[in-house]
């Protein structure tokens, strides 16, 4: 049995003393969040019961509060020898705050409970929703209101608030007798707990060093001083001293000369005065137009001093060209949470998938109970969710994150009658939505995403005496007809899987309902039969699925073929059936050929949706990117197996340098363990580019750890290729441990010295983990 160590009781007045400081160290952080006297924050510092929801059966009174930190949440538990730290969760995992019953939880388990009082907390791992009930409308609104705030002023601050913020926490929680003194042991496990090894001298040098008033424990300024050691950036202040004067003032002249020759800034005239008011806190050098030490930093902090072209954080391609012109962001079994034999099937996973960019989502719909047909992953234990409630979710968010439109691709092997109710859900719930009719009367080539903002389009079999899904030779008197099933499901490599087709027993047809096919306008399924003779073009709304291992095998046999099919046609990739557990294969060499619809199991995390995502982080995370001219030009001979004939743009050295990184996350939560962080960097194009280089290890340092190490790299197409930074903690007996991530198109990095955010293993930023990197580009000769 476990023995429950007790806390020696307190007095009253000791109470009374730590109450207050809490009070005040709660009233400092909502300053610090913009957030003073907020009544919804002073509700959650203050705490409420909430009804937790789990299930039908499942319904219990938690008391939630707000911590002083205004950063984490504390939920009671009732669960026996639970540890502290799982009943706390941040607000940094948060994703969104829904009202009402949106989520499935919420409209199964609590339709009894006016929309009014619920609301539901989604996170951004893949952790269950936190479905909660309030007791009034009043506290449901606080609850709303404050977290909608919190997250949205912490978004909002700057990397140098977020760090004062984060040490300050730090410095709390290692204060362990809350006597706002720290102790040489209390310094000692703060370092720790920012992920930091310092040896007992050095420790004792910093103690000592900013102990001025010898009294052994450090208070008020003394700490300050303490800080300001901890968060030196000597590598930036190198910098500055080369373009600053002697009081330590940076004029706009010299910011300019930076900016310029440093960073490649072409408007650096125009750039850095407006930085100067942006980001310089001194008043007296902002009135001077001049920049302090501080200033600079912060600049080298902001979106302004990111790796990302911040330029790529809008839609600034041509959004006028054919839709097959377009590399589309696409999702396989978008309805899965986890694997594809067992896992739940969910309409959250559709609105993840969504609000992530993605412009292409898959349904999988079969027969389901009372006339309403379901979706799930045919043949295997995957759960079933309603068709009519996924068209509600896909309505819903299809537009939150990007205007431009969204396919629907339909798997059908629904009855006749159960197509008729598919085609009626999709019709009443998307209404205008809903592509019916060509755009423009279009019917020689694809609309534009520009023609199609705000449009919903389904993906699926036609009649075939419906000719032309556009509106010509239409055979409109036509019910239903045999066609051919295209069953992705079947290709499972599995033995339960195909022990259950061959008890079903599968048929290579389907009677298709005309009510269905009549949803069908530019993307008309058809099963690939090779490449177009010239002679006997295909129409270009006919689009066929492949699967990875076909794909790959004709980029590879017919690359320049597979570059001209994908001018005119849309393509769709799907993940091999050997794929159970979700994982995903390299969307690269698909791309490199022109390929659209390349989809991916969005729910797994790792390499493959790493560089995914950072490719469609390029032209304002539109879902839509723009291909290269050589991938839409009717005339190119370009195949990436052979770069050598012809000219695909101007070939790039990239010269790198990895300087230092800062604060970056422990991976092992165990108090003592600290990173030994090492950097890789990786080059993702066609064949001739990919390469990969990495730094040293760095021993006990998450914190601040230097590198000073060059690399350099040749890229022989700038267009197709991605640079992806990983962040590793070093382990010589193991696997290595991930601790972070940055990928983005070659085409978007920004030069001269910057940093990089880093992204968790979910793709959601760090608050405050970065890269610093010099970058220089020069053209090869």
């Amino acid at each position: 049995m476990q023995c429950i160590r007790r806390q020696p009781k307190r007095s009253v007045s000791e109470e009374n003393i730590l109450r207050e400081q809490s009070r005040r160290v709660a009233e400092l952080n909502g300053t610090r969040l913009g957030l003073k006297d907020d009544k919804d924050l002073k509700f959650l510092l203050k705490g409420s019961q909430l009804l937790k929801v789990k299930s039908g059966s499942w319904r219990k009174e938690r008391f939630y509060k707000l911590q002083e930190d205004c950063k984490t949440i504390w939920q009671e538990s009732k669960k026996m020898l639970r540890s502290p730290e799982s009943q706390i969760f941040s607000i940094e995992d948060i994703r969104d705050v829904r009202s009402g019953h949106k989520t499935e939880g919420m409209e199964k388990y609590a339709k009894d409970v006016p929309e009014y009082r619920c609301f539901s907390i989604i996170f951004k791992d893949q952790r269950k929703n936190l479905d909660l009930i309030a007791s009034s409308e009043d506290d449901a609104n606080h609850w709303i209101s404050g977290l909608g705030k919190i997250i949205a002023h912490s978004n909002s601050m700057n990397q140098k608030q977020k760090l004062q913020h984060w040490i300050h926490t730090c410095l709390r929680k290692a204060d362990k007798n809350k006597d706002n003194k720290m102790s040489l042991k209390e310094l000692k496990n703060f370092l720790k707990e920012v992920n930091i090894e310092v040896d007992d001298y050095h420790a004792k040098k910093i103690f000592q060093h900013c102990d001025k008033s010898k009294t052994e424990a450090l208070e008020d300024d003394e700490i300050e001083e303490f800080y300001k050691i901890l968060t030196e950036r000597k590598e930036i202040d190198k910098i500055f001293q080369k373009y600053s004067d002697a009081e330590g003032f940076m004029s706009c002249q010299n910011l300019v000369r930076f900016l310029y020759e440093t960073q490649q800034e072409e408007d650096a005239v125009v750039a850095a005065p407006a930085l100067i008011q942006k980001y310089e806190p001194n008043e007296r050098a902002k009135r001077g137009n001049a920049m302090t030490k501080d200033g600079f930093l912060m600049y080298l902090l902001s979106d302004d001093g990111n790796i990302f072209n911040s330029s790529h954080r809008k839609v600034y391609q041509d959004m006028t060209q054919p839709l097959s012109h377009y590399l589309v962001s696409s999702s396989h079994n978008t309805y899965l949470m986890e694997d594809q034999l067992t896992g739940p099937s969910s309409t959250e996973a559709y609105i993840r998938a969504l609000t992530k960019g993605c412009r292409c989502v898959e349904l999988d719909c079969w027969d389901g109970p009372n006339s309403e047909p379901v979706i799930y992953h045919g043949y295997t234990l995957t759960s079933k969710i309603l068709f009519s409630d996924v068209i509600k979710a896909i309505k819903n968010y299809a537009f939150k994150t990007s205007p431009y439109p969204v396919i629907i691709s339909l798997e059908n092997h629904c009855s006749v009658d159960q197509q008729k109710v598919m085609a009626q859900h999709m019709t009443t719930i998307l209404q205008d939505m809903l592509l019916v009719a060509p755009v423009d009367g279009n019917r020689s080539q694809f609309p534009s995403p520009e023609q199609l903002k705000g449009k919903i389009l389904v993906k699926g079999k036609k009649l075939s005496r419906q000719e032309d899904p556009t509106g010509t030779n239409g055979n409109n008197n036509l019910e239903a007809e045999d066609v051919s099933d295209e069953d992705e499901a079947a290709e499972i490599e599995d033995e339960s899987v195909k022990t259950e087709i061959q008890q079903k027993g599968k048929s290579d047809t389907l009677k298709l309902a005309k009510e269905l096919s009549d949803t069908v306008v530019y993307c008309k399924s058809v099963h690939f039969n090779g490449f177009e003779d010239p002679s006997h073009p295909r129409a270009f709304y006919e689009m066929s699925s492949f699967t990875e291992s076909k794909a790959l095998k004709l980029a590879q046999e017919s690359g320049n073929s597979f570059v001209h099919h994908n001018i005119r046609h849309l393509s769709r990739i799907y993940p091999a059936g050997w794929r159970t557990d979700s994982s995903n294969y390299n969307p690269v060499d698909l791309w490199n050929v022109g390929c659209q619809i390349v989809a991916l199991n969005f729910q797994t995390a790792g390499t493959e949706m790493d560089v995914y995502q950072g490719r469609f982080q390029d032209n304002g995370f539109s879902g839509y990117v723009l291909k290269p001219e050589f991938l839409r030009d009717e005339q190119t001979k370009f195949n990436p197996k052979s770069i050598t004939e012809g000219t695909w743009g101007t070939k790039k050295k990239l010269l790198l340098k990895i300087i230092s990184g800062q604060q970056l996350p422990k991976v092992n939560k165990s108090k003592n363990s600290i990173v030994d962080p090492k950097v890789t960097v990786e080059i993702h194009g066609v064949q001739q580019d990919n390469n990969k280089k990495q730094t040293k290890v760095i021993e006990n340092n998450g914190f601040n750890p230097k590198w000073d190490e060059e690399f350099t790299f040749d890229i022989e197409i700038p267009a197709l290729a991605l640079v992806r930074f990983v962040v590793e903690d070093f382990d010589m007996s193991t696997k290595n441990d991930f601790i972070g991530q940055y990928t983005l198109p070659f085409t978007s990095l920004k030069q001269g010295y910057r940093h990089i955010h880093l992204l968790t293993k979910n793709g959601d930023p760090y608050s405050s983990s970065t890269l610093f990197v010099y970058i220089d580009i020069q053209d090869c000769d």
